[in-house]
């Protein structure tokens, strides 16, 4: 958590927007706990982990647009037959990720 808020700390003194989005929920089989966060800045630098690698990069996209519109949303990740060609979770399990921009 530390080194997220670090690297918080440093986009913000350099005038970045930041969004960090948190673990709030998870189901079955999940790469990381409830509370892990991701921090993103607006060019898209991130920091920390909310899967261990397997939904980051769709994680920074959902970041970028909340913090273009200033709301907050939460998205599931999981395997569905519908996802397995998509972004999703191989461990077979599911997370909630709320994405807030920082103010």
């Amino acid at each position: 958590m530390k080194e997220i808020v670090d690297q918080v700390e440093q986009w913000r003194e350099r005038g970045e927007q930041v969004a960090v989005a948190t673990v709030i929920a998870t189901r079955k089989s999940a790469p990381r706990p409830v509370g892990a966060k991701l921090a993103v800045s607006e060019t898209g630098a991130m920091c920390g982990s909310v899967s261990g690698g397997c939904v980051e990069n769709d994680v920074v996209l959902q970041a970028l647009e909340v913090m273009e519109s200033g709301e907050s949303r939460v998205v599931t990740y999981g395997i569905t037959e519908d996802q397995a060609l998509g972004v999703g979770l191989p461990c077979g399990g599911e997370i909630d990720v709320l994405l807030e921009r920082l103010d």
